[in-house]
């Protein structure tokens, strides 16, 4: 049985991947009148004198939604909101797992922008955090944006940020290998969707000078007709030297190529074309840009992918969880810039000079330190940019 069958049987078996635990006990009439009426009207009373009080007196302190509307899952695409619930469990089931963080998922039935955020926005209350999952882009930029202008919580699209923290950690220590200057590097990214511009623009917060974005019809340049608002956004701040031409053109001479974008479109003609002691990322799932043997035998000196089955997997579990025990934890407003460059060094720092090697450039997604490393950077900065709150 392969991996896919194997795992729908589980979860035939499981019947859902997380539930609801009681944190009161409930064994008597005493009991009852504690947790229920008539004494929980006292919290109740409290909480609307300060809504403040709501951390304190409730779970809301510990517990994010996990919210899709199910256009965007996985490599599935728009497949609906209740098919990607099997997926936003199991995002509630890491968040448990790995740094304690009760997570509720929620799947909405809207394709529009305002609806999506009228609806978040109004059950916002309950929560500590808010965790968006699987929406497409472009809609996933306007969503989030629009979100973070009225909630006074944190709002974390993870397809985006996530994924780019966890590369920008493992490029850190890549270049540490090759010895390298983040600030002189030629990086390429393939495929300029949600997760494609939220690398680029992480990495030019960390320090990347010399970036090209590449998309379905070549080259991302300032100027050109058709961009849609993203595009358009981050060739304002990316190839400044106004190249035009495919991805093999972008590819020629460049130190670091990252794809987020399709299966086998890089041959090991262009990873030769890239610059000595290259660095190769491709992350599209389940079958990358391309396979790490063929990248290695062109001339890449580093290789990391997505996958479990292969080293320097970049995967996304690095970052959300620890991120958002230490926003929760600080009872942050929000999740800044300054807290996502935080956590991309964290998550660098736990590979020593020791360890560190090509094949080594990354902490494994089981590592038990990541999450309390990741969420005392991220209390950190939060407190640092005065977003902390307690």
């Amino acid at each position: 049985m392969d991996i896919k069958q194997e795992s729908l049987k589980k979860h035939y078996e499981w019947n859902g991947k997380i539930e609801v635990v009681a944190r009161c006990p409930v064994n008597n009439r005493e009991d009852l009148s504690l947790a229920y009426t008539p004494g929980v009207a006292e919290a109740c009373l409290v909480i609307n004198k300060d809504i403040n009080k709501s951390y304190e007196l409730t779970r809301r302190n510990n517990l994010v939604a996990v919210i899709t509307d199910g256009t965007a899952i996985l490599g599935l695409g728009d497949i609906g909101p209740e098919a990607g619930m099997p997926v936003m469990e199991g995002k509630c089931a890491l968040f448990k797992t790995f740094a304690d963080v009760d997570a509720f998922p929620i799947c909405i039935r809207s394709k529009d922008v305002d609806e999506l955020v009228r609806t978040i926005y109004l059950i916002s209350g309950s929560f500590g955090g808010i965790n968006l999952e699987d929406i497409s882009a472009p809609r996933c930029f306007e969503v989030e944006k629009k979100l973070k202008e009225i909630c006074d919580i944190p709002v974390f699209h993870d397809d985006q940020h996530g994924t780019a923290i966890v590369v920008a950690a493992a490029l850190l220590n890549a270049l540490r290998v090759v010895h390298k200057d983040i600030g002189k590097v030629k990086v390429v990214i393939n495929g300029a969707g949600s997760a494609g511009i939220a690398i680029g623009k992480h990495l030019l917060n960390m320090g990347v000078k010399h970036l090209t974005m590449v998309d379905r019809f070549g080259i991302i340049c300032k100027g050109m007709p058709d961009l849609n608002s993203a595009h358009a956004e981050i060739a304002e701040i990316t190839n400044l030297e106004h190249k035009t031409g495919t991805l093999s053109d972008a590819m020629k001479g460049a130190d670091v190529f990252i794809g987020v974008s399709a299966p086998n479109i890089v041959s090991e003609e262009m990873v030769a074309s890239m610059s000595k002691d290259s660095i190769v990322f491709p992350m599209a799932n389940p079958t990358p840009e391309i396979m790490p043997d063929k990248a290695k035998a062109a001339g890449a000196r580093i290789v990391g992918t997505g996958r479990s089955d292969f080293p320097n997997q970049i995967n996304n579990v690095l970052a959300f969880p620890g991120i958002f025990r230490g926003a929760l934890d600080c009872r942050a407003s929000c999740i800044n810039e300054e807290m996502k460059v935080a956590t991309s060094h964290a998550l660098a720092s736990l590979i020593s000079d020791e360890e560190l090697n090509e094949e080594n450039i990354i902490a494994p997604a089981l590592d038990k330190r990541v999450a309390q490393v990741v969420a005392e950077a991220v209390a950190k900065a939060a407190k640092e940019t005065g977003v902390a709150r307690i």
